[in-house]
Parts: structure tokens; C-alpha cells; sequence
């Protein structure tokens, strides 16, 4: 669950249980040093995978990381929480109650090297950074309804009970770790993939060679039945291509796998011993589950499941994908706990076709991006030009002209010159409800088809076509402007302008279903728009995808003064462009009046 982007995790499974892996006297481990059994509920029965499908009333509990807090909020963590918020806000649309989780993964030996660096304590470090992500997931409008915290009390609570059901499963034995371990990424390393000096090829740094004894989790045991998930359920993990990737790995043959730490004291303590520490990543995977709970319980693992879980959507960054897809489900079923019903790895964001990297001085911060472009802006953008699923680039070129095209003139310029010939020729008030207005009107039965297409393309998480549908719907009502010309036909008079009058009633219905559609994309700019069609924040905050269909306006609305919703983006070449253009015509216009006052003089 916690995201460490660029942080290598393409040879942990085969880790696992390498040559240099000595895993001595598994059995007499026990008879030396019995462990603690913690009660449990039927221990030895197998995980459940719900089939079943989200209808109304029924949770739909959807998750993105919990991103690590080794450093602030980049634009990958951004991008993930957006098109999260977007799929939340959509569903709540269809009337689902949503439960929509993020948070922050706060464990382990980074965060404490992190924390070290700048002066701080771990504890300290945490709450600043953790404030960081709720700031920057408030300035883009993120919706999330839980935000847990890998070190909150409830928490560690529910990761050791979780621990103690494994446990009682048979499932964790102890056995010695030899090899060499990367900090950064938290995890040994195969000496075949690093570089010279035992550098690891990710962050350029020799690894440390560590030798220690750890509790191990038996992922092995559960290789029949990954397999027979992935068969039984093709839809567990998504895109396509992601599936054939984890089916790829579990056919290679899995092997158990440390979930703990002897050197780490920066995290959850063993229940049964106080000496090692919980491995972040068998940690902070729990916090999908504990997020559920409610804070005036107690914490219990079975009462946090019943709130919500199994989750409907894992939504995470492709180099964590073999966390979710194989270690989290084998752990699910140790413990006797359904698993969720999809995992979905979307790809990277890249910069002018560039990986992005503080040492290429190419990063991309989202506060930046918001500060200088705005929160709708920055969510259409990211949305609309990523296929979701696989890899986008971002150039401020580009970001700068699809914005302007899209939002600024499809959308908001169709909004801004209809009401105002509203207000010019019809005291901006409706004449008659858009149903009738649009009797036999073609332009009605293309939006229809338009709106049930974007709504296909949210329920497939194709976000990007989404957001294409609904940009046809605005293309649409530009024709229909352009074709009508209604400031022709009402300076015609007569049936003419009756005509024009019903053709503003088209268009500004059209326009609203649009704020409607493009709602879980922009919410901001969809109020905005909603709020000059001359409904109020109530009316708006109560609209449902049903919004979308047509008949909404009502003869005798009376909208609100035309100004525009979304002001265009002018990049840095125009201004300057525009800049020098001003400096030109007041160079000219001083030397002409000087001649003038030479005339004069004369």
C-alpha cells in the first residue's frame, strides 16, 4: 500500500528465497522458542472472494495508496488521488455510498533516516508530511471520506491482530536473512541486478550487507490458490495486461517472504516479540481494513471488515503491483478475509518525454501546478490526456492549449455568449422548459447517446473517454450555436425570434448536462456552471448521474449575469509577445503626438 515511487520492486518475489537465503531448522525453531498463540476465529479457513456486484445502499469502498512520507507529495501520488476522486465522485453520482480511502504509510527505516536528515523526530516528521498530503488533497478538491495513518493507535491495534490470525494459521515462522539490503527501497537485493561496489542501480547507493533473524510469512503455501483467483477472476487485476503480468510472476513460483524487521525500531513492535518490528509493507497494507473503523470503537479487525470490506477498487501505481496482487491476497487468505474485487496499476508520468527526477531538475510539483493554473485545470488535464491504465507525458504546452480548447472555449465560452443573448433578448429568463423546446430536435437524441457513453466509459475506468464523450456533447452544442445563429434570428423578429429564444433553451441545456457529466472531473467548474444556470450550491450538491438526462430547465429559470467560468490560460510566450505589441503601439503613439506638437508649434 505505501507507494515508494522509483523505488525498484521488480525482483522482491524472486528474493524471496534466493541463494544466499539460509532458512535453517525451520521445525526446531518452534521447539526452541515456542510462539504465542493469539485466539482467533476459524484460523484454518481459506479466503473469500466476493463476487458479488456494488448495488445501491451497498458500500463501495475504493482506496488509493498510502503514500510514503519519506518526502512531500509529488505529481505521481497527485495523479493517483485524482482519477481516485474522480471514480469516488462518480459512483456517489449513481447514488452508491461510497467509502473513499487514502492516506499515509509512516513506517520503517526510511521515514526515520528522513526524519534524522532534517533535524526531526520520526513522530514529528510524520505529522508534518502526513499534513502536507490533506493540504495538497484539499487544494484538488479530493472528496476522501477516510484518511488513515499507519501510526495511529487504531491502527497498530488492528495490524497485530491481524499478525496474530496468520500466526494462528500456521503461516509465520522464524529463520535467518543473509544478503544485501537497499534503505531507500526497503528491501534486499538480488547481487546479480546491482552495479558495481553493490550500488543499487534505482538510487545509486551501495547497499548494506545485513544478516538477521526474521519472522517469515509462508506466501509459498498459497501458490495453487493465487492461481485459481487469477483464472476464476479476470477482473481481479486490471488493465488486461497488468493480470497477464501477475499470473506471469505467480507461475515463476512464489516463495515466503520476511515480514520483519531486527534493526528497525521505527514501527509496529512483534505481539510476540518485542525485539523485531512488522515489515512497512505487511504493515501498511492493513490500513485499507482499519481505515474502515469507526473512531468511536474499539479497534477490532473483524468490526473494521463489516464496515465496507472487501474493498470494490485497489487504485495504485504499477511498481507496487505485485504487492497487492500477490502478497496482499495470500495474506487475506491466511487470515480468513475476502479479498478485494479489483486491483488496478495505472502507469507513470513522464515530462517532455523525459522521466522525471530531481537530478534532471525536471520534477513536477502539484502545488506549483495548482498555484499557477487552478484545480480544474490541473484535474481535466491529467484525466483527459492520460490514457488511464498505461504511461502520460506532460508539457506546459500542451497542458496550456487542450485546457484552453477544451475548457475555457468549448465549455465555458458555449455558456458565456448563450446567456449572454439570453440576457440580451430574453431579460435571461428561459421561455419555456427545455423538453419542449427540444420536441423533435436531433441535437436532443445525439446528447442522449453522448451522455450513455461517457457513463459506459466511467463504469469501465476509461477516464480519458470519458472525458472525450463529454467534450463531443460541448462540440455538439458549439455546432448547433454556429447552424442556428440565433442573434440572426432575433433581429429577424416574429416566429424567428421565438425561434432563437427556444434555441438559447437547447444550448444552455446542453451545457448543463455537461457540468453534470464532467462533475467527477471538475466540481468546481461544474458548480460554477450550475450556479449561472441558477440553481443553488443545494440543488447542485444534491444532482445524480439522473441529472444527466435531458429535461432539467424549466420556463421561467432566471439565470444568473453571463461572466466567464474559466479564464483562459495565457503562456509566458504571449505575454510577452502581447508585451512587446503594447510597448510598439506606445512607442508610436509618443512620436506622433510629438509631431503633432512640432505641427502645432509651427
Amino acid at each position: 500500500m505505501a507507494t515508494r515511487m522509483n523505488c525498484s520492486v521488480q525482483n522482491t518475489l524472486s528474493l524471496l528465497n534466493p541463494s544466499h537465503l539460509s532458512l535453517r531448522h525451520r521445525a526446531s525453531r518452534f521447539s526452541h522458542r515456542p510462539l504465542r498463540f493469539y485466539s482467533t476465529p476459524n484460523p484454518n479457513r481459506g479466503g473469500l472472494f466476493c463476487t458479488c456486484s456494488t448495488t445501491n445502499g451497498e458500500s463501495f469502498v475504493l482506496t488509493t495508496p498510502l503514500y510514503y512520507v519519506n518526502a512531500p507529495p509529488h505529481m505521481g501520488s497527485a495523479y493517483t488521488t485524482i482519477a481516485a476522486d474522480a471514480i469516488a465522485r462518480f459512483q456517489r453520482l449513481l447514488g452508491k455510498k461510497v467509502i473513499f480511502v487514502t492516506g499515509t504509510d509512516e513506517h520503517g527505516e526510511k521515514i526515520a533516516a528522513a526524519a534524522m536528515a532534517q533535524g526531526s523526530t520520526p513522530h514529528d516528521h510524520c505529522n508534518l508530511i502526513s499534513q502536507a498530503y490533506k493540504t495538497l488533497w484539499k487544494d484538488l478538491d479530493i472528496s476522501y471520506d477516510k484518511f488513515i495513518r499507519t501510526t495511529d493507535s487504531k491502527h497498530e491495534a488492528i495490524v497485530k491482530e491481524f499478525y496474530s490470525r496468520v500466526l494462528a494459521n500456521g503461516d509465520i515462522y522464524q529463520a535467518d536473512y543473509e544478503g544485501l539490503y537497499c534503505v531507500n527501497c526497503e528491501e534486499y537485493k538480488d547481487e546479480k541486478e546491482l552495479l558495481e561496489n553493490n550500488c543499487c542501480p534505482v538510487h545509486l547507493k551501495p547497499c548494506d550487507s545485513r544478516k538477521e533473524e526474521n519472522y517469515f510469512f509462508a506466501l509459498s503455501k498459497y501458490q495453487k490458490s493465487l492461481e485459481e483467483t487469477l483464472n476464476k477472476n479476470p477482473n481481479f487485476v486490471q488493465p488486461s495486461f497488468r493480470l497477464n503480468e501477475v499470473q506471469s510472476w505467480v507461475k515463476s513460483g512464489l516463495r515466503d517472504f520476511s515480514i520483519s524487521r531486527a534493526s528497525v525500531d521505527w514501527g509496529i513492535p512483534i505481539p510476540n516479540d518485542k525485539s523485531q518490528t512488522i515489515y512497512v509493507w505487511f504493515d501498511a497494507l492493513l490500513g485499507y481494513i482499519s481505515a474502515l473503523s469507526d473512531e468511536q470503537e474499539q479497534p477490532d479487525l473483524l468490526n473494521a471488515a463489516s464496515s465496507g470490506w472487501p474493498a470494490a477498487l485497489h487504485l495504485i501505481g504499477k511498481d507496487i503491483l505485485r504487492f497487492h496482487a500477490v502478497y496482499w491476497p495470500a495474506m487475506l487468505m491466511s487470515a480468513g478475509l475476502s479479498l478485494p474485487k479489483m486491483v488496478f496499476g495505472h502507469g507513470f508520468l513522464t515530462k517532455d518525454g523525459m522521466k522525471m527526477g530531481k537530478s534532471l531538475g525536471n520534477t513536477l510539483e502539484p502545488n506549483e501546478l495548482v498555484h499557477k493554473f487552478g484545480t480544474d485545470a490541473v484535474r481535466y488535464f491529467f484525466l483527459r490526456e492520460v490514457e488511464f491504465g498505461g504511461d502520460g507525458d506532460y508539457s506546459e504546452e500542451r497542458f496550456i492549449n487542450i485546457v484552453n480548447a477544451h475548457l475555457a472555449n468549448t465549455i465555458g465560452n458555449l455558456l458565456n455568449r448563450t446567456l449572454g443573448l439570453l440576457k440580451k433578448n430574453c431579460q435571461s429568463t428561459l421561455v419555456v422548459d427545455s423538453t419542449i423546446a427540444a420536441v423533435g430536435n436531433e441535437l436532443k437524441d445525439n446528447i442522449e447517446k453522448l451522455v450513455d457513453k461517457a457513463h459506459m466509459h466511467y463504469e469501465n475506468l476509461s477516464l480519458s473517454s470519458a472525458c472525450e464523450a463529454v467534450l463531443e456533447i460541448g462540440n455538439a452544442g458549439n455546432c448547433y450555436m454556429d447552424e442556428r445563429a440565433p442573434w440572426s434570428l432575433f433581429k429577424q423578429g416574429g416566429t424567428a425570434s421565438e425561434a432563437a429564444a427556444k434555441d438559447l433553451v437547447i444550448i444552455l441545456e446542453t451545457v448543463r448536462i455537461i457540468a453534470i457529466a464532467l462533475l467527477p472531473v471538475t466540481p468546481s467548474l461544474s458548480w460554477r456552471i450550475y450556479e449561472q444556470l441558477g440553481y443553488s450550491r443545494d440543488q447542485f450538491d444534491a444532482a445524480t448521474w439522473g441529472d444527466t438526462k435531458w429535461g432539467g430547465l424549466k420556463g421561467g429559470q432566471v439565470m444568473a449575469q453571463p461572466k466567464p467560468i474559466f479564464a483562459r490560460i495565457e503562456n509566458q510566450t504571449e505575454d510577452e509577445d502581447k508585451g512587446a505589441a503594447v510597448g510598439k503601439t506606445v512607442k508610436s503613439k509618443g512620436k506622433k503626438m510629438k509631431q503633432a506638437q512640432q505641427v502645432a508649434g509651427a
